[in-house]
């Protein structure tokens, strides 16, 4: 049986994201699923180079290898990615942010 599963809140995924004339594929952690349509955010291991007004946006992931990330990683917060449902559900996810992390970010969007 197995099968595709919807994708949930909290679950990461990588996601072709496009900027200008380029894009690449980047991690992306799902926030909300409301009908068509999935807000997301970007996930980028690019801290330290930024300005304290973008790092500000800057969700740190204290589990980032439990969440399938490769490196310290940050969830950029700053903008909110509305992507088709139909561009996520059949992939699989690459990880999902912990009980920990999933309770801080919610409290750091709240802030």
């Amino acid at each position: 049986m197995g099968g595709e599963r919807l994708m949930q809140p909290f679950d990461i995924f990588i996601h072709y994201l496009e900027w200008g004339a380029g894009g690449k594929k980047r991690p992306v952690l799902v926030y909300e699923l409301e009908g068509s349509v999935v807000s997301a955010y970007a996930i980028t291991s690019q801290y330290a180079s930024k300005s304290e007004a973008v790092r500000a946006n800057y969700f740190k992931i204290n589990d980032w290898a439990q969440a399938g990330l490769d490196k310290q990683s940050y969830v950029d917060t700053g903008r909110t990615l509305d992507l088709p449902s139909k561009a996520i559900n059949g992939k699989n996810p690459i990880g999902r942010l912990t009980e920990s992390d999933r309770k801080r970010i919610l409290e750091f969007l709240d802030n």
